[in-house]
């Protein structure tokens, strides 16, 4: 079952979808994450992740 839009993870945690994800701050951007990567970090720091969209 796929985790839903709008779903949340921070930096160091295990993706929980594969898709487009964005950064819930400012500056903010987007990357496509693959499920079980890694969340990556942003601007040099930990950030938390919104799913936008499927892969």
């Amino acid at each position: 079952m796929k985790s839903p839009i709008g779903t949340t993870a921070s930096t160091g945690h295990s993706c929980p979808e594969s898709g487009v994800w964005r950064v819930v701050d400012t500056p903010t951007t987007t990357a496509p994450i693959a499920k079980g990567n890694t969340m990556p970090p942003y601007a040099g720091k930990a950030v938390t992740w919104r799913l936008e969209a499927y892969a």
